[in-house]
């Protein structure tokens, strides 16, 4: 597929998706929504992809929806509002139950559905100079509906309160501090800190465990103690029976490095 709004690349196992308008600062429109959802899937069809890793070209990861995007959602009736909501969720969705790890390198903005794209992603690697994230919305009458599931998941329903109807904006170090972010690094080290660490994850991972360990993730919450105990039992012993496990119970046993 051809891209105008984002860039794809593959190299050693490790797929880049840029968002790519940085004279917008990467803001958000329905084509670019279109266009990662139809990245991600894609994505997930390449054999040879293991890790994703999602940033913004330019100053900033991504600024929130573009003006001239929210102009035009203004005057849509609710029908027009409810399926161009729904194809956000399912992007938010399709990269938070995605079966590949996603890492999101942060320079700059990360803002309202920006701060979102974030938000849904596995790990969050954050430049301490620039980066910023900021629930916004509220700020010009709206809500963070959509993201803010996960993002109670990822940061506890006391501070998505606090996040989200504040509509404060915090630095890297503070995103940190809430558990938002996963590392701060200099704005320098952002971009070879996210290939080292994705190749960490190509070299030492199971694709298999790191696929399962997202679905059991995603599938938890909302269960009862009892019925997650059961789903993550039954998930247990099926993946005893994968081929990567009896991959990796040999190697253990030989001494042997295993080759992922």
């Amino acid at each position: 597929m051809d891209f105008t709004r984002i860039k794809y690349t593959v190299d050693q196992r490790v797929c880049t998706i840029a968002l790519s308008r940085p004279e917008k600062h990467n803001a958000l429109d329905d084509l670019m929504i279109s266009e990662l959802s139809a990245a991600f899937h894609q994505a997930q069809k390449e054999a040879d992809v293991k890790v994703i890793r999602l940033m913004g070209d330019g100053e900033s990861f991504c600024a929130g929806a573009d003006l001239g995007y929210i102009q035009r959602i203004s005057r849509f009736d609710f029908n027009q509002n409810l399926e161009d909501s729904n194809n956000l969720m399912n992007l938010l969705l399709q990269i938070y139950t995605h079966r590949k790890p996603v890492l999101a390198l942060v320079r700059g903005n990360a803002l309202a559905g920006g701060c979102g794209l974030a938000t849904v992603c596995d790990l969050i690697i954050a430049s301490r100079e620039t980066a910023r994230f900021g629930y916004t919305e509220v700020r010009i009458g709206f809500i963070p509906a959509i993201v803010m599931i996960f993002l109670v998941r990822r940061v506890g329903e006391g501070r998505a309160r606090e996040l989200t109807m504040t509509g404060q904006i915090i630095s890297a170090d503070e995103a940190y501090r809430i558990g938002l972010v996963n590392y701060v690094v200099p704005e320098m080290e952002l971009e070879q800190f996210g290939a080292d660490l994705a190749a960490q994850l190509v070299k030492n991972c199971s694709s298999s465990s790191l696929g399962l360990i997202k679905e059991l993730l995603s599938r938890i919450h909302g269960m009862s103690t009892n019925d997650a105990l059961t789903y993550a039992a039954n998930l247990n012993a099926l993946t005893r029976m994968t081929d990567d496990c009896k991959k990796g119970i040999e190697a253990f046993l030989k001494k042997e490095r295993i080759k992922w």
